[in-house]
């Protein structure tokens, strides 16, 4: 479909950023923040390679308000950013011991598998066949998401029964379109896809209104909609149309390092299970509590087995908080993003984010 001159107007200067969610893609081209390193092969040594190196390489989107995102001072923030922190915290005692290099949805999975990066960080979508056909291995959801859809106010449309013959912009190539696609089957719903390989065109056609409503994870809407003219002329409607686990990723075949990138995110979970933050650490130093002890490693080596230090969680949270801290940072009531953790609350309140024992 033509590019009108609207789309490239806007694109540049509204929608620079890619979406969110699990198949957001952005730009082909991949950057970094520091020079380029050679990789080894993914599948063998992953661990001793990192380890050897002094630095993780991190596969990112870059262009993701609260996820992954590139500052104008050339700083990376965001969920994604702060997981490879922790896991170069938990390495080196560094958590700026990290290369970034920005990937689009198509890059993501290959470079991973070529060992281009070590982990990929990119909010994608834990599913059954990326585990099995593409070879990926996920650990812990960072984020629970799921597949929305945005409209304009003076549309009058409420549900997605009201887009019944409607168009609706969708990023071609993605879990994104087929979840659409089987939803309004499943419903009985005939629509008239608008799609787009170029995440960033499917946003700025829908901003000139060439689509009635457009669909992404619900964080990307979020994320989108505060960057339109009249942010307020937007609804995303209450539909969830699929369930989007947001998880870092590992190629298959080194289980050291599988199993290092894992609990380098349970411990984030763990630590607010404790009540432990980046403020109040040094209070547990002394701690009696077999289980803080262990958790911190003042006590056991529990860390060793993971070929870290034992006080590698201690390194986390000095560096990088705990998972409220985390989510907040990015997430938050003080950002503009401003999310309600809802399910991204621990078990004890009611959501789904819960750590195995350290034992």
């Amino acid at each position: 479909m033509r590019k009108s001159a609207l789309i490239l107007a806007i694109a540049p200067l509204i929608f620079a950023i890619s979406a969110c969610g699990g198949d957001s893609g952005n730009a082909n081209n991949s950057t970094t923040n520091t020079t380029s390193t050679q990789t080894a092969p993914a599948i063998k040594n992953r661990w001793d390679t990192v380890k050897n190196r002094g630095q993780l390489i991190c596969g990112v989107s870059g262009e993701v308000p609260g996820f992954s995102f590139v500052g104008t001072d050339g700083k990376y923030s965001g969920i994604d950013v702060d997981v490879c922190r922790a896991v170069a915290a938990a390495l080196f005692d560094n958590p700026d011991a990290v290369e970034y290099r920005n990937l689009s949805a198509k890059e993501r999975f290959t470079a991973l598998q070529t060992g281009e990066v070590d982990i990929l960080s990119r909010n994608t979508t834990w599913t059954l066949s990326r585990t099995t056909s593409v070879g990926l291995e996920f650990a812990p959801v960072v984020f629970y998401d799921g597949q929305a859809l945005m409209v304009r106010k003076t549309s009058g449309i409420k549900s997605l029964a009201d887009l019944k013959d409607k168009a609706i912009c969708v990023q071609t190539g993605t879990t994104t379109e087929q979840n659409l696609a089987d939803q309004m089957r499943k419903r009985g719903i005939t629509y008239k896809p608008v799609v787009f390989e170029d995440v960033n065109v499917t946003f700025a056609t829908y901003a000139e209104g060439r689509c009635d409503g457009i669909t992404a994870d619900r964080s990307a809407l979020v994320a989108r909609r505060s960057l339109l003219p009249k942010p307020e002329d937007n609804l995303i409607l209450d539909e969830v149309i699929s369930s989007e686990p947001l998880a870092p990723a590992v190629a298959k075949g080194d289980t050291k390092w599988a199993d290092t990138v894992k609990w380098v995110v349970y411990s984030l979970v763990k630590a607010e299970e404790l009540g432990i933050n980046s403020q109040n650490l040094g209070q547990f130093a002394t701690s009696n509590d077999p289980d803080i002890k262990r958790f911190l490693g003042t006590e056991g080596n529990l860390g060793e087995s993971l070929g870290l230090t034992n006080d590698f969680t201690a390194r986390i949270i000095k560096h990088v908080g705990n998972y409220s801290e985390v989510y907040d940072r990015n997430l938050g009531p003080k950002t503009k993003l401003n999310l309600a953790r809802g399910q991204n609350q621990l078990w004890s309140k009611n959501g789904l984010l819960y750590s195995p024992p350290f034992r």
